[in-house]
């Protein structure tokens, strides 16, 4: 019998949702189409937000632990901007592959400000069902992660609040906006994780239009609408991911965040009252590199 293994269901929900999502930003995707059960056609490429998973994925299988300057490295060696990268991104990164420490290049972003953007939050999720039925080292572990390139508070708030929903997901019991309410420093994106709470029950569009859609690259725009839709959806992975189809903006990476906390709980495939990662989603998906999996 296989061993359950909720970070690589993880990085498999978020590989999917990613790449499934990438692919409303293509001509001819749509979403009834997507809604009659006739996703777009095979391959579908995934984006800077599955290889930045795939390097925090490998390096906790081979440390355990996040280790600040090898994840550096290891995002900076795999960099290929072609993925999607934003620009601050990939500034960030070669300087890093030049010799730059990170600390520095991420510090210098903004002014010194460091960025608040949801890239962090974006790759997290399996890091947070590693350490599932551990949320307070999930939420360290998170933190350290963010801050390679996400310097900010609000981008570092919303690495945690997403692993924490993971690591809760991963174990299946009771509500994820609940979950993370302990790790919520203030600012915006803790402000609309709250607001989350009181959209329950209400409809994929009301809850993107209150809580935002990722339109704005911001944590604070995107990890909020994130926890709302991976909450409502936490037994049903193909809802949750045509919940951020459906809510459009930064697709990509609304689906990544929130495929990843579903899987997390789902898993590939069906099982009473649980319906996982579609097996033809998972074929549909580039294959995921060697490095990470092997």
């Amino acid at each position: 019998m296989t061993t359950p293994d909720p970070a690589r269901d993880s990085l498999d929900g978020l590989s999917v949702g990613d790449a499934l999502g990438a692919q409303f930003f293509v001509p001819g995707s749509s979403l009834p189409d997507l809604l009659a059960g006739r996703p777009p056609a095979p391959p579908w490429p995934w984006t800077d937000d599955t290889e930045m998973a795939c390097s925090v994925y490998a390096e906790l299988h081979h440390r355990g632990t996040i280790d600040r300057d090898a994840l550096a490295m290891a995002f900076a060696d795999r960099c290929e901007p072609y993925r999607g990268y934003g620009g601050g991104a990939v500034v960030v990164l070669h300087q890093i592959r030049d010799g730059r420490p990170w600390t520095e290049a991420a510090g210098a972003l903004f002014d010194g400000r460091g960025s608040w953007g949801n890239g962090a939050a974006m790759r997290v999720a399996p890091l947070g069902a590693f350490f599932a039925g551990d949320p307070d080292r999930a939420a360290a572990e998170a933190a350290l992660s963010a801050e390679v390139t996400h310097r900010h508070p609000e981008g570092i708030v919303g690495a945690m609040a997403v692993a924490v929903a993971a690591c809760h997901a991963a174990v299946g019991h009771g509500s994820l906006l609940e979950a993370v309410e302990p790790y919520l420093a203030a600012g915006l994106t803790a402000d609309g994780i709250r607001r989350a709470r009181a959209l329950r029950g209400r409809s994929v569009a009301e809850a993107a239009y209150e809580l935002g859609n990722g339109a704005r690259v911001s944590a604070q725009d995107t990890v909020p609408f994130a926890l709302w839709a991976a909450e409502t959806f936490l037994a049903d992975y193909p809802a949750a991911v045509r919940a951020c189809v459906e809510a459009g903006g930064d697709v990509d990476t609304t689906a990544a965040i929130v495929g990843g906390i579903v899987a997390a709980h789902t898993g590939v495939g069906d099982r009473p009252g649980v319906t996982g990662i579609p097996e033809s989603w998972l074929a549909a998906r580039e294959p995921l590199p060697d490095w990470a999996t092997g």
